[in-house]
């Protein structure tokens, strides 16, 4: 919809084509991150953009140090006072001095919004934060947000769950493939309403039932087991059925799954395709038997993002584009345009790098 592109106008990412910025009723351009938080605007993204090796303290200050004394050192025992303060006001218990790579997803969130607040900020946008948080730890970041909110601090929550728009909310502004549609009280309108708003037209179900009798069993598991991370795992998948894994953060669904493409091996068990034992050293050995994975760190795990489109969608495909050592062109164009096509990705070229793309658009590639 254009809702994280948005928000890279909003904090100085990318420039606008046209249209205005007004920061409390007066015009202002941003032609850099940095001035975005001078004027008091930041945002935490889908994913927290952090060091893993630096400490709690260093990442709430990197890029505005705090520095003291006749030669203007750092000033570490301020930093780490003025961090522990922050921590304090938003009712976290973390260490200042504490690795950012020890810490949980939940806790890089928080350590994400005390940076925003280190630099005074008066407009926080939130882009998708809940979406790798368990369902114990949402509820706590709502407490937060609403902490912010009685601060007297400006929110800006992006997200696609009505959920938690209806429980988070006091307006709401809704957009279609990157243009305004509407916006009012969320008190004013309902789910149904918004869903309408949202796809243009009327939907009675949302997840409407396929009426798709199940075929033989494709996939089947046999007290699949990790030497840390799970056991004893045992289920079966029939063609034209959906098997759905939940857990929390940490319950082994990712390990599992990686397990199943040949990224880790497993400790003990079985993996059948088509009743046919089958043995994965590496994922390629996976996708030539059938199986694809969607990994939920995309910018990390998913797409070379520096890449351009074209490249990213033939990787998993380069053996049969260069069968003789000299990659075919016409062709990884061509298998490129047509998924991309399919899929609806949105961009001005499948040259253009995937990290340039709206978090949607990376997810399709």
């Amino acid at each position: 919809a254009g809702k994280s592109t948005l928000v890279k106008v909003m904090t100085g990412i990318y420039q606008p084509e046209e249209g205005e910025l007004r920061y409390k009723a007066i015009p202002i351009k941003l032609p850099t991150p940095e001035s975005a938080h001078k004027v008091g605007i930041t945002a935490i993204h889908q994913e927290t953009v952090l060091f893993d090796e630096l400490s709690v303290t260093e990442n709430i200050f990197v890029g505005h140090y705090v520095y003291g004394g006749l030669f203007k050192c750092l000033n570490w025992p301020a930093m780490h006072q003025q961090a522990r303060d922050i921590l304090t006001r938003l009712e976290v218990n973390i260490d200042p001095h504490a690795t950012l790579k020890d810490l949980s997803i939940a806790q890089r969130h928080m350590v994400a919004i005390a940076r925003a607040l280190s630099f005074d900020a008066q407009v926080v946008i939130l882009d998708e934060p809940t979406a790798a948080l368990s369902q114990h730890e949402i509820v706590e970041f709502y407490q937060i947000v609403e902490r912010l909110k009685h601060e007297g601090k400006a929110i800006l929550f992006i997200s696609h769950k009505f959920d938690e728009i209806f429980s988070i909310s006091d307006y709401y502004t809704v957009l279609r493939d990157g243009s305004y549609v509407g916006s009012g009280k969320i008190s004013d309108i309902s789910e149904q309403q918004m869903v309408t708003m949202m796809v243009g037209r009327e939907v009675s179900q949302a997840y409407p039932k396929v009426n798709c009798a199940p075929g033989e069993t494709v996939l089947e598991v046999q007290n699949l087991s990790h030497p840390t991370e799970f056991s004893g795992i045992n289920f079966s998948l029939r063609k034209g059925e959906i098997l759905g894994f939940y857990g929390l953060v940490g319950a082994g669904r990712t390990e599992l799954m990686q397990a199943l493409f040949g990224v880790t091996q497993p400790g003990g068990g079985k993996i059948l395709i088509n009743g046919k034992e089958q043995h994965f050293s590496r994922p390629s050995q996976a996708i030539r038997a059938g199986i694809v994975y969607v990994p939920e760190e995309r910018q990390k795990q998913g797409a070379i993002i520096d890449l351009p489109i074209s490249q990213n969608i033939s990787l998993p495909q380069l053996s049969q584009l260069n069968p003789r050592g000299v990659l075919n062109d016409k062709k990884e164009w061509a298998l490129a345009d047509d998924y991309a096509r399919r899929l609806q990705v949105k961009a001005s070229s499948w040259k253009q790098a995937v990290g340039t793309l709206s978090g949607g658009n990376q997810q399709k590639v």
